[in-house]
């Protein structure tokens, strides 16, 4: 794991920002690979098509966060708040949510497959169009706490 600092981690966010922004022309793209931001205040965040991949997200208040296109795969969010958060097209393969609160979250088109949800708060979460396949622990209830289209790929389980 690679320890970011909070003044590390507010200047990652203010490039990403500056590189969303002028659409790749200034800045640069977010990579935290394998960063240690357990905990870390991302209230809001922009972090739309970041590199997350293998960051350890565990116990993060991320609520009201932007992270439509980031690559989560095989990410660390356990007990993350990311109520609200937009993770439309997200990539979070093999991401583990366990006890994760992900209400009223955006995972539309996002793609979850291999994903561990247990005991994860789905209430009122956009599951439309998402892949779920292969998922670990996803229950019947969690599914009908939140909303689902034609689209939603689910586990053969369910």
């Amino acid at each position: 794991m690679v320890e970011i600092s909070a003044e590390q981690l507010k200047t990652i966010l203010e490039v990403h920002g500056d590189w969303l922004a002028s659409e790749g022309k200034e800045g640069k793209k977010a990579c935290l690979y394998e960063a240690n931001l357990q905990g870390a205040d991302l209230k809001r965040a922009d972090l739309r098509w970041a590199d997350l991949e293998e960051v350890d997200l565990s116990r993060a208040n991320m609520r009201s966060a932007n992270l439509q296109a980031a690559d989560l795969r095989k990410a660390k969010l356990l007990g993350a708040y990311l109520r609200g958060a937009n993770l439309r097209r997200a990539d979070l393969v093999g991401a583990n949510l366990q006890q994760a609160i992900l209400g009223q979250a955006n995972f539309s088109r996002a793609d979850l497959r291999g994903a561990d949800l247990r005991e994860a708060d789905l209430d009122g979460a956009n599951l439309c169009g998402a892949d779920l396949t292969n998922t670990i622990g996803l229950t019947k209830k969690q599914v009908e706490s939140a909303t689902i289209d034609e689209k939603t790929r689910l586990p053969d389980y369910l």
